[in-house]
């Protein structure tokens, strides 16, 4: 394997992927540093849930490669038993069972996983409230805790079995700004305290790009921007522009209602 290659964790060269007559991948390609945080930005209805599904291996693409750790993975469960071992998902919805305590949540992908005993199961498991700061709720069940809890139990949970890579799929969906700020700040902390490969996909440019080392911009189904958070803020790329401007565009139309401009109607 190429030297420089052994820097990536997560490689991904023309993924493509299809619904019917609806194109929702057109060819991604991008790659992700060791121990970095790498987020793939764009609107909703971009395809980004949908792209995080086929490196997971949640949904299986038409056609592309995916390479992890330099090893090229196929379809089959069998050649993906390693990758699952060594990656984890953070989930939109965090995906917690109500029925479980916060601390059963947590052994639970240790039991399906792992041949750890009973005893290392709970110690690992309790290590990991600890390490999230909400080891006194424990026995608490995910309903009877706040969102911010919940959300750092389900990090708990991907990180139990000490993850090389996490995904996360728009860890901050439907939270108000300073909850988004507070979700964006746990993934950098942690990930920098334990050293995971981070992978966001979201479209919450502002967060993104202060937590973020590399992001891309997905777009019409390709990566239409790939380099660093100043690169994205300073790109004169009319694609980018349009994504990262909307708010500054929304003010503009505003500023232009309230001083009775003529503004097209959506019929014009």
């Amino acid at each position: 394997m190429d030297t420089g290659k052994k820097d990536f964790l997560l490689e991904v060269d023309g993924l493509k992927k299809s619904f019917g007559d609806r194109v929702v991948l057109a060819g991604v390609g991008l790659a992700v540093r060791r121990g970095s945080v790498f987020t793939v930005l764009g609107p909703s209805g971009a395809g980004k849930s949908v792209f995080l599904k086929c490196l997971a291996g949640v949904v299986q693409p038409d056609a592309g490669t995916i390479r992890f750790d330099g090893q090229l993975l196929s379809g089959g469960p069998g050649s993906r038993a390693g990758f699952h071992r060594r990656c984890s998902f953070l989930f939109q919805s965090n995906a917690l069972f109500d029925s479980l305590t916060a601390l059963e949540n947590v052994a639970l992908p240790l039991e399906q996983t792992t041949d750890l005993t009973n005893h290392e199961i709970r110690e690992r498991s309790l290590e990991a409230l600890r390490q999230l700061e909400i080891e006194n709720h424990g026995g608490h069940f995910p309903g009877q805790l706040s969102g911010g809890m919940q959300k750092r139990l389900a990090l708990a949970r991907a990180i139990v079995t000490r993850p090389e890579l996490v995904f996360f799929d728009e860890p901050t969906a439907g939270l108000d700004p300073l909850r988004r700020n507070a979700v964006f700040a746990m993934i950098a902390k942690y990930q920098r305290q334990f050293g995971f490969t981070a992978l966001i996909v979201t479209h919450d440019v502002t967060e993104a790009l202060l937590a973020s080392d590399r992001v891309a911009l997905l777009a019409q189904g390709r990566i239409g921007f790939e380099g660093t958070p100043d690169e994205f803020s300073a790109s004169g790329h009319p694609v980018v522009g349009g994504f990262r401007d909307s708010a500054g565009a929304l003010g503009t139309s505003l500023a232009a209602i309230r001083r009775g401009d003529a503004i097209l109607s959506d019929d014009a």
